[in-house]
C-alpha cells in the first residue's frame, strides 16, 4: 500500500522531468553550414532546427532569404558572422521570436532600419562588431526587451546616445573612432550610473579631440560648458533611414542656405535675378502701353494726308499737258468736263481726301 502511494506521489513529477528532457533534446537540433559558399539561405534545412551556423559563406541576407528564415521559427541562435551582409531590413527576424543569439560580426553592415529588429523579445545577444556602422539611432533597440550583451566592437562609430535597454548587463564599444566632446557626454553619465559593465574599458577610448586622445570613454573629463548644456540628441541618421535620403539632402541644402545667409554675405547671383526681373516688368510695360494707345502706331504706319489746294491741282495739269492731249477724239468741251471731273473731290469725313475714278469713254457718251 505504501509502495503504491509512493509511486502515485512521483508520477507527475517523473512526467514532468521526462517532458523537459524531451524540450531539451529538441533545442538540440544543430545544423553546421558554414564554409560551404553558399549565397543564400538553403531551404531544406530541417524545420525544427534550433540552432543554425551559416557563417563564412556570401549570404547578403536579402529579401528571398528573409522569407526562408522566417520558417525556422523554432530557432535560438543564428550566426551569420562574415558573409555579405549590408542592410539589415525592416522584419528581418521577425518570426524568430524564440531566438536568443543573433552574431552578425564582420560583415558589411552600414544600413540598419528602424524595425529591423522587431519580434525578437527574447533575444539575449547581439553581436554586430566588425562592420561599416557610423552610428547607431537608439530606437532600433527598442524591440529588445530582455538584450542582456550588445557588441558593437570594431565599427566606425563616433557617437552613441543612450539605448532604452533596461535588462543591458555588458556592452562592447572598443575599436570605435569615438568623439568625446559634449555629445558623448549622456553616454558617459549613463556608464557610470547605470549597472552596465562596460567590457574592455580600458581601450575604449576617445580618438577626438586631441586633448583628451587615448582617455577611456569612461573617465574622460569634459569641458565647463558641457555640464551645463544638456547636449542634443542626434535622433535620425543618414544610413538607418535611407529611404528618405532625396528629403535629407533637401533639408541639407535648406540649412546650408540659411546659414549662408546669417553668417556670411550673398552672393553676385541676386544682381542677375533682379535684371532679369527689371527686364522682364519694363518689356511689359511698353506691351500695355502699345497695346492700350493705338495712336502711336497709327500714327508711325500711316503718312501724312492735307487737303489739296487749287493752284496745286492747275500747277499739275499745266507741267504735264500731254496727258490730256492724249486723249482720243476730245474737244475742248470735253477737256473742260474732264478738268471739272478731275477737281471734283469727295471730302470723307476723317478729313483725308478720296480721288473718284475717271472713266473716260462713258464720260463721252454722256456728252
Amino acid at each position: 500500500m505504501k509502495t503504491t502511494c509512493i509511486l502515485i506521489l512521483f508520477w507527475p513529477l517523473s512526467m514532468l522531468l521526462l517532458s523537459d528532457e524531451s524540450q531539451t533534446s529538441r533545442t538540440e537540433v544543430k545544423c553546421n553550414f558554414t564554409e560551404n559558399n553558399y549565397s543564400l539561405i538553403p531551404m531544406d534545412i530541417n524545420k525544427d532546427v534550433t540552432i543554425l551556423d551559416l557563417s563564412h559563406n556570401r549570404i547578403a541576407l536579402n529579401i528571398r532569404d528573409i522569407s526562408v528564415l522566417q520558417t525556422y521559427f523554432l530557432l535560438t541562435e543564428l550566426y551569420l558572422f562574415e558573409n555579405n551582409v549590408t542592410i539589415l531590413y525592416n522584419n528581418s527576424f521577425g518570426n524568430l521570436s524564440n531566438l536568443k543569439i543573433l552574431n552578425i560580426c564582420r560583415n558589411s553592415i552600414y544600413i540598419i532600419q528602424r524595425g529591423a529588429f522587431i519580434g525578437l523579445k527574447n533575444l539575449e545577444q547581439l553581436h554586430l562588431c566588425q562592420n561599416k556602422m557610423l552610428q547607431l539611432n537608439p530606437e532600433i533597440f527598442v524591440p529588445l526587451k530582455n538584450l542582456k550583451l550588445l557588441n558593437l566592437q570594431g565599427n566606425l562609430i563616433s557617437y552613441f546616445d543612450v539605448p532604452q535597454l533596461f535588462h543591458l548587463e555588458i556592452i562592447i564599444l572598443y575599436g570605435n573612432p569615438w568623439n568625446c566632446s559634449c555629445g558623448l557626454l549622456n553616454l558617459q553619465n549613463w556608464l557610470n550610473t547605470s549597472n552596465v559593465t562596460l567590457e574592455n574599458e580600458s581601450i575604449t577610448m576617445c580618438s577626438y579631440p586631441d586633448t583628451l586622445k587615448g582617455y577611456s570613454i569612461k573617465i574622460a573629463h569634459y569641458k565647463a560648458e558641457c555640464q551645463s548644456k544638456f547636449p542634443s540628441p542626434i535622433t535620425e541618421d543618414l544610413y538607418i533611414n535611407f529611404q528618405s535620403i532625396s528629403n535629407s539632402t533637401f533639408n541639407s541644402s535648406l540649412n546650408n542656405l540659411t546659414s549662408n545667409s546669417e553668417h556670411g554675405p550673398l552672393g553676385k547671383s541676386w544682381a542677375l535675378l533682379v535684371g532679369v526681373v527689371v527686364t522682364i516688368l519694363l518689356t511689359s510695360l511698353l506691351i500695355f502701353i502699345a497695346m492700350k494707345c493705338p495712336i502711336w502706331y497709327n500714327f508711325l504706319l500711316s503718312y501724312k494726308h492735307h487737303h489739296l489746294e487749287e493752284h496745286e491741282a492747275e500747277d499739275g495739269f499745266t507741267e504735264n499737258p500731254s496727258s490730256l492731249s492724249q486723249i482720243p477724239d476730245t474737244n475742248s468741251k470735253e477737256t473742260i468736263v474732264i478738268f471739272e471731273q478731275v477737281h471734283s473731290f469727295v471730302v470723307d469725313d476723317d478729313g483725308f481726301i478720296e480721288d473718284k475714278y475717271i472713266d473716260i469713254h462713258e464720260l463721252h457718251e454722256e456728252n
